[in-house]
């Protein structure tokens, strides 16, 4: 009896070339059979292959960490286009959500850690092309796509999150208008916040350096793109603040893609620079290129060069200004003291006419005056020909009774005075007066 050839089992070791080889050839190592039993030998045990039977079945675990290292190693990290379904973002940072398209989906996980490249969370219904890895989640099975990039068609998810830092930055009151500081006219020192091997530097030197030679330039230097460009902004903005030694900060940098310009949209940048105690200048790349910071700094350049030049001015025209506010001031001067000494003129003349005229109206009246005490005044009596008598004392003897005979006394008169002595006293009958004394007739 020709003994069958036997298949061997998958995974078994093929015998070494000296050995025969049992399935070339049926008649070569043929199994030898016993005759009286018609029993072929038994053969020697073959060890199992790993799942092949309920004996050598393989743990759940076991399996799903081959099937991942095995999808893992065939796909590298690839770009895939879908819609957004079903976005949750959990407390412990992670995103999590379907891409899917009109026929299939697939689980997606945005880290944390990966997040801070990705500019704002998507929107349900979003058209996204994202990067990632597929990848086998272990503890439940699951195919999923590990994301670290994702772009929205358009630009819908920087648009989204510049949106979103504005309005939380207005909502603060850092964009309104009355909060804006003019800039000093003349700085002695500006800092200016960039890459020092940008041409963005070279451009603020020359202006500066061309328009005001004077003015001291210190370059803080930062990265002004690509990861941790924001956390060093705001290092060199507050660097800046704490040192209070400069007059103004020119932040910003030159052109570039909006993925270059985007540390200028971060909204820490922003806080900083309207945080900033020092009038701040933003200079971000060309003049379309509107930035948060942009937004909340004192004063919006269009390019580098435009911030140089408002941040100082013009020397030699600082200086003909100056001559010629001199000269202006020298001539309204000039004319201020001619218009004020012709008013003193006008002044002086009046008050010589306002002075002759009350000389005059208090002339006159003290003529008046005087020709009334002169027709009053006894002198005037004495000059129609009157006289008045005193006696030895000075008193005014005004009756007849006050003199005796033998009395003397001063008879003044108009131009002069008469020394005379009493010989006879007569009383006026008219008068009414009593009998006379005896002893004086």
């Amino acid at each position: 009896m020709t003994p069958r050839r036997r298949t061997p089992a998958a995974g078994a070791r093929r015998p070494a070339p000296s050995e025969p080889d049992l399935f070339a050839d049926p008649t070569v190592g043929a199994v030898p059979y016993d005759r009286r039993y018609d029993e072929r030998v038994p053969e020697p045990d073959v060890p199992s292959i790993p799942g092949e039977s309920p004996a050598s079945a393989v743990p759940v675990t076991a399996l799903t960490r081959i099937a991942k290292d095995v999808l893992e190693g065939a796909f590298m990290p690839l770009w895939v286009r879908g819609e957004v379904s079903d976005f949750k973002a959990h407390r412990n940072g992670h995103w999590y959500f379907c891409l899917r398209d009109e026929a299939s989906q697939i689980r997606c996980v945005v880290w944390s850690r990966d997040r801070r490249r990705i500019p704002a969370a998507p929107d349900d219904g979003m058209q996204l092309s994202v990067l990632g890895q597929l990848t086998l989640y272990t503890a439940r099975g699951d195919v999923q796509l590990v994301v670290t990039a994702m772009e929205a068609a358009g630009d819908g998810l920087w648009r989204k999150a510049l949106e979103e830092a504005r309005a939380r930055l207005e909502r603060d009151g850092l964009l309104a208008p009355e909060r804006k500081r003019p800039l000093p006219l003349l700085p002695r020192r500006v800092a200016v916040v960039t890459s020092p091997s940008g041409a963005a530097l070279h451009d603020i030197i020359s202006v500066i350096r061309r328009r005001c030679p004077s003015v001291e330039i210190v370059v803080v230097a930062a990265k002004v793109q690509g990861d941790g460009a924001p956390e060093e902004l705001v290092a060199a903005i507050e660097r800046v603040d704490r040192w209070r030694e400069v007059d103004t900060v020119i932040i910003g940098r030159g052109g570039g893609a909006r993925e270059d310009l985007w540390a200028f949209n971060d909204e820490r940048v922003a806080r900083a620079v309207a945080a900033c105690a020092v009038p701040t200048i933003s200079a971000v790349g060309h003049e379309v290129d509107v930035t948060l910071c942009d937004l909340v700094a004192d004063v919006r350049a269009a390019t580098p060069s435009a911030a140089a030049e408002a941040a100082v001015p013009v020397l030699a025209e600082l200086r003909a200004a100056l001559g010629d506010t001199a000269q202006a001031l020298r001539s309204a001067m000039l004319r201020c003291t001619a218009r004020e000494r012709a008013r003193l003129v006008q002044a002086a003349r009046a008050l010589h006419r306002s002075a002759e005229r009350t000389v005059e109206r208090r002339s006159a009246r003290i003529a008046a005056l005087g020709g009334r005490l002169h027709a009053l005044s006894p002198l005037a009596v004495l000059g129609r020909g009157f006289g008045v008598a005193r006696d030895a004392s000075g008193a005014t003897l005004q009756s007849v009774s006050q003199f005796r005979r033998g009395d003397t006394f001063d008879l003044i008169l108009r131009d002069g005075t008469v020394r005379a002595t009493v010989d006879d006293v007569v009383p006026d009958r008219q008068s009414g007066d009593a009998a006379a004394d005896p002893s004086s007739t």
